[in-house]
């Protein structure tokens, strides 16, 4: 095993496959043009592969050569995920299931751990909350919006004013929501625009970020603030799907307003809702950027994709921070499934 950095965390990157391929040194190069050989020898390495793929595929012919053929191309992916997901998931299992600094005898310590220290469990309540209330109010605005402008004067440009926040960065639109929010224990005009108007209208100016469960609320605005742009464009783009002849016809039996919403448009795009939920809702459950640049997850708003990094690499237990990386996915895959589930009912 080797040692990478990240910025100041360290990291167990296995050398034993790229050593294989390329030389140590190469592997090791940190000077400007050792990167650029390092790329070039990648890219030659690619090029390498795919063409021996190509010449492979020209030689089976029939049916059962275009079989081979899909089999030669996806082998690549195949071996790439393996190496790349499938192995590390094994080792973060196996790493979860010894002690609390991922060493010691086998047993699910760090798993009773997580449900029954006070903190941990403030962790889980955190992240269901987050569960529970992102996915449906960024849809639901999302929703909402796409209705209001379809087909209204200006549409292009107030569809782009609140697709704006999916072009920022989750650390971008954290630290802008972070000035927001800021307080200031003076008399003086306040830095942060929601106690400035607070202040305004007369009221007393509040630390949004520090009191608990307030803060996770506020967190969690700035996460419907970004994934409302992403649901507006594709609830709106299912919507414009829905045939002219379907509406024509609701409207000539007497069907408008919410009764044309209910009855025809909410149907009408149940797949894509679908997607937009569960899309959001995997987004939601891996939110980290949000909380570690406005709270750090001090004040009890972490959750388990930020607790997962501090257990991991600030507080040395690397045992925990792998079962909070198994909980994780685990929690994802009922999603997943979900999704997979509606799709083959729509298809």
């Amino acid at each position: 095993m080797t040692t990478s950095y990240a910025g100041n965390v360290a990291y167990a990157v296995p050398s034993a496959i790229p050593s294989a391929i390329l030389p140590e040194p190469l592997l090791r190069a940190e000077s400007t043009a050792g990167k650029f050989l390092l790329m070039f020898a990648a890219v030659a390495i690619f090029a390498i592969v795919f063409g021996l793929i190509l010449f492979l595929a020209s030689l089976f012919k029939g049916r059962r050569g275009e079989q081979a053929q899909g089999a030669l191309f996806a082998a690549p992916v195949v071996l790439l995920l393996a190496v790349g997901l499938l192995y590390p998931a094994l080792l973060t299992i196996q790493q979860s299931l010894r002690g609390r600094k991922g060493d010691g005898a086998y047993g699910f310590s760090n798993y009773a751990e997580i449900f029954t220290q006070p903190e941990l469990l403030t962790v889980i309540r955190n992240t269901a909350i987050w569960v529970l209330l992102v996915p449906f109010l960024a849809t639901a605005v999302g929703l909402l919006y796409a209705i209001l402008i379809d087909r209204a004067r200006g549409e292009a440009f107030a569809k782009a004013l609140i697709f704006l926040p999916m072009a920022i960065s989750m650390v971008g639109a954290s630290i802008i929501w972070k000035f927001v929010y800021q307080y200031k224990q003076t008399e003086r005009p306040q830095i942060g625009l929601l106690n400035q108007v607070l202040k305004s209208l007369g009221f007393e100016t509040q630390q949004f970020l520090l009191d608990a469960p307030r803060n996770t609320i506020m967190l969690i605005i700035v996460m419907v603030w970004i994934q409302a742009g992403f649901a507006m464009t594709v609830l709106s783009a299912a919507i414009k799907a829905i045939p002219d002849d379907i509406i024509e016809a609701a409207r000539l039996d007497g069907v408008s307003g919410f009764r044309m919403f209910r009855y025809i448009t909410l149907p009408s795009i149940r797949a894509a809702v679908v997607v937009v939920l569960t899309t959001i809702g995997i987004a939601t459950l891996k939110v980290f950027d949000i909380v570690r640049t406005m709270t750090a997850g001090q004040f009890e708003t972490s959750v388990v994709a930020n607790e997962f990094y501090n257990q991991s690499f600030r507080y040395d237990a690397q045992g925990l921070g792998a079962a909070l990386a198994v909980l994780l996915f685990v929690l994802v895959i009922p999603i997943v499934v979900y999704n997979i589930v509606q799709m083959r009912k729509e298809a």
